[in-house]
Parts: C-alpha cells; structure tokens; sequence
C-alpha cells in the first residue's frame, strides 16, 4: 500500500489566530497508519492547538486539513470530573458510548486496567486512570489517535509505562496516533516521527535527527540533546502498570 493510501490527517501550512496573536502558524504534518507523531515544544507553543486543528475543533484556521478518516478517538489534556460522584470505571467508559460488554472488556484488558472495571474513579492512581481514559478512547478501535499529554499525573517510571503502553496500542490497532509530550526523553522509543513546535515547526525529523537539532537546543537546552542518549535503549523487558520491570 502507498504511503498516500496510509496518511489519516494531513495539515498544510496551518494555522490559527485568537485575539489578534497566531497561537500557531505555518505548521505542516501527517499522520499514518501504524505510526507515532510527536509534538514536542515548550508551554504555549501550540501543540494543543495543532492538535485540535487536526480534530477539527478550531474551524476558521488558515492553511488546510485533510482528513481521510472520521474514526477518531481524542484523550484530551484537561477533563473535568466530579470526583465526589461514585462513578465506577465501567460508568464512565459508557457514559458516551453505549458499548457492548465484550468491547468494553477488550479495551480495559488491552490499557491494562480491566481487573478495575467495579471500581470507583477517585480510588484509581493517576496512571491508572490515563489507562481508563486511553481504554474509552480505544474503545471503538479508532484509526486516529489524538493524545494530548496523557502521562500527565504520572511519576517517571508511569510514564515509560504508559509510552510502551501506547506503542503496543498503535501497533495492536495499526492505529496513527499524534501524541503531544512536553519530553522527548521519554518519548524516543515508542514515536517514529517528532516535530518541535514554538508557534511554528522549529524542526523535525527522528528523535535523534531533532535532538541533534540546534533549534531544539535553543529550546531545551544543549544538555537536554546530550541525555537523550540515556533513555534510548532496546527493550528486553516491559514495565506493570506500576512501572515496575517485567523480564520478557
């Protein structure tokens, strides 16, 4: 199959203005089936924004958005929970989907979670609970993914969890997923693509193609580029939910 044949969401020169200020501008990327687009940048440099672009939630954008794929599923930053309410996981994964108990049970078994499904939500941990929300976006087996920082709330060792967590999602569901992260540390082994945003595309390319980036060390600084190498390494073993290593 051609790689056209693969794109899912394809953004040309896009971008968006809000009282007067361009939050984005000038932004370019697709997504593909089966692989991982990072956006990467310092707060407020639009990768929320590029993101939302790309859902289509911000119409009156300048450039263009094609998309080839209206299954979508979104994990956004910020959602907005009464946690005085006894909500128990299976609740909340139906509160907007009237899902059938096996597919249900599916997507909570592919996040890891399953064993939690009678639980409350204010019992969870933070990592379990972006497992929650991974499992109800995954619910419908989407072909494009939208993660917005979703290891937010988790510890270091969570989040090298979850990253290997949403590699073994897309590859499961040969789903395109366009994850924003504000670490490339932790993100290198399980993306494919990277583009660094501050308003607009500073650079991108592979993770070790934009760390070595002289933009990217404006950004972050030499010492970031120079401990990238620390966290890329092949994995023979996985971590629990926990974080915890599993020996393959």
């Amino acid at each position: 199959m051609s790689i056209e044949k693969n794109i899912l969401v394809k953004l040309k020169d896009v971008g968006f203005e809000q009282n007067g200020k361009w939050l984005v501008k000038g932004v370019s990327l697709q997504v593909e089936k089966g692989k991982i687009v990072t956006l990467i940048g310092p707060n407020g440099s639009g990768k929320s924004t590029t993101a939302k672009i790309a859902l289509g939630i911000y119409k009156n954008i300048e450039g263009q958005v094609e998309k080839f794929t209206n299954n979508i599923g979104y994990v956004p930053q910020k959602i907005s929970i009464d946690w005085t309410l006894p909500l128990r996981v299976k609740d909340f994964m139906l509160l907007t989907d009237n899902l059938k108990d096996d597919i249900l049970n599916e997507a909570l078994t592919l996040t890891g979670v399953k064993h939690l499904r009678d639980n409350n939500l204010g019992n969870l941990s933070g990592g379990e609970f972006q497992r929650v929300l991974l499992a109800r976006a995954i619910s419908k087996k989407p072909e494009l993914l939208v993660l917005d920082e979703p290891v937010q709330g988790v510890d270091f060792t969570g989040e090298i969890a979850l990253y290997e967590l949403i590699k073994k999602i897309s590859e499961k569901l040969n789903c395109g997923i366009l994850l924003i992260s504000h670490d490339l540390h932790t993100v290198m082994t399980a993306t494919d693509h990277v583009v660094c945003l501050n308003g607009h595309v500073c650079c991108s390319g592979s993770p070790k193609d934009v760390a070595r980036n002289n933009e990217y060390k404006a950004l972050f600084g030499e010492q970031a580029s120079q401990t990238l190498s620390v966290y890329e390494h092949k994995h023979d073993h996985e971590h629990s939910n926990d974080g915890e290593i599993k020996k393959n």
